[in-house]
Formats: C-alpha cells, structure tokens, sequence
C-alpha cells in the first residue's frame, strides 16, 4: 500500500505555470478524485506525478521523493491511464494488457508464464477474457476502458493515476467502471488518484476531494465539505442544487438559471 503527498507541487510546461503550490496527502488505500472546472489543470497534476510533466516542489511514494526514483522503479510503483490513450489498432487485448507488465521484465526479455498468468487473471475480473483475441480497434467504447484498466492493473502498481476514466461512458458503464476501481481498491489495498468531471460520481466514490480553478487548490478535503452550492456556483459558474438521497448519497444537480 502506498501513500501519495505533494508539498509545494508546481506543474509547468517550460516556463508556463499550470498548477500552483499543491499540498495533499493520500492516505494509502484510498482514493483523491481531483475536480475542477475545464482548464484548471487536473491533468497537468496528475501528468506531474507520473513524471512526464515538469514540476517544482517535491512528491513522494511512502515518504520516497520520485526523484530519487529510476524510470523503471516509478513504472513498477505508479500505473497511469491518460484521460485519450494510444490504442494501436493491430494489437489485441491481450497483447495491450501485457504491455502492463514491460517495468517488471529484463530489457529485451520476453514475458514469462508468470507474467501471462496475471493477465489471464486481471481479465478474468474485468469480465474480458472472451474478447482477450480481438483487436483494439473492434472493441466498443466500454469494452476499451475496461482494457485500457486491464493494462493498468497488470502493472500491479501501488499507485494507481487515472485521468477521467469515464470519458465517453453512459451512466450505467461509468457506474460498473468505477464499482470496480472501487472492489479492486478494497482488494488490492492500492491507493487511487482520478480526474473525474461528473461530481455526484466524485462524491459517491472518492474518500476525499481536491477541487482545483485557475491551477490553484481552491477546496480540499471530504466531498460534503467541498461540494457545497456556493462553492460549485462560485468555481463552476453554474446554478447547483446539492441533494442528500435516502440513503445517504450526495448528489450534485444543475438547475435552470432564472430568465
């Protein structure tokens, strides 16, 4: 299990700022979903932690700076989904599954039996492996998310970075993915981080929230603190109704401005 803290993380893109001074800690097995309006920087954040964009400040893996970490160790310790990943069209499920475990092979060693076995287990739970022959480019958009985590699983990552896991789902496929991030959370013990849009869905699955605007942390901490109707209107600039369901659920609902 594997905790996350950021102190003073500043996300840049040469000389251009895109998050500001992000301090949070993640609890190890648990999930931070990090909201924010479009342009906030979410993905910049998350970008930074995986290494592929540069920061300031310091980020560490069970009190481990990142820095200090080879691209191979970072690759075994943090597993990444980008909110539009490359799905080359001539591989197949299994073969892009595989491609999880490369940081826990030899350079230019071929997978082991073992390594074949954890793909054949991870597509087993994510209900693939009648499709683990077909190609990428034949699969539905649901049938693509779940293999796009398929591949971040068999990474066996303590850190799992997921960037807007749901973009392109119905409701009801965004419900079943993220039940499943949640049952393999509980399993595995690993600690997530997600961008998500939706914020009833944010609420109903994050522990804990880090909303973001204009690249700084404006709110942070459980979502009934965070997912407020002045907060919302103030960051969003939307008209919110924030409900509470019969069984405890808080929903976030837009409302028709008044004319």
């Amino acid at each position: 299990m594997t905790t996350l803290t950021l102190r003073g993380v500043t996300a840049r893109y040469g000389t251009k700022i895109v998050t500001a001074d992000v301090d949070v800690e993640v609890p190890a097995g648990s999930w931070l979903a990090i909201i924010g309006p479009n342009g906030a920087g979410k993905s910049s954040l998350l970008k930074a932690i995986v290494g592929v964009v540069d920061h300031d400040g310091e980020i560490l893996l069970g009190g481990t700076p990142t820095a200090t970490l080879g691209s191979r160790a970072r690759a075994r310790a943090i597993a990444y989904a980008p909110q539009t990943p490359q799905l080359p069209d001539r591989l197949t499920v299994t073969d892009y599954v595989l491609l999880g475990r490369t940081p826990h092979l030899a350079p230019l060693a071929r997978e082991r039996r073992s390594d074949l076995e954890i793909v054949e287990q991870v597509l087993d739970r994510l209900d693939l492996e009648t499709l683990a022959g077909r190609a990428l480019h034949t699969l539905s958009g649901g049938e693509r998310q779940r293999t796009v985590l398929a591949r971040v699983l068999a990474q066996q990552a303590g850190l799992l970075l997921l960037d807007e896991p749901t973009t392109g789902l119905d409701i009801g496929h965004a419900q079943a993915l993220l039940d499943l991030v949640d049952r393999l959370r509980a399993e595995e013990g690993a600690t997530v981080v997600s961008t998500l849009h939706d914020l009833t869905l944010s609420a109903q699955y994050a522990d804990r929230l880090l909303l973001l605007d204009g690249g700084e942390v404006v709110a942070s901490g459980p979502p009934e603190q965070v997912l407020t109707r002045p907060i919302i209107e103030r960051h969003y600039a939307a008209a919110v109704e924030v409900l509470t369901t019969d069984n405890g659920n808080l929903v976030v609902t837009p409302t028709r401005k008044a004319r």
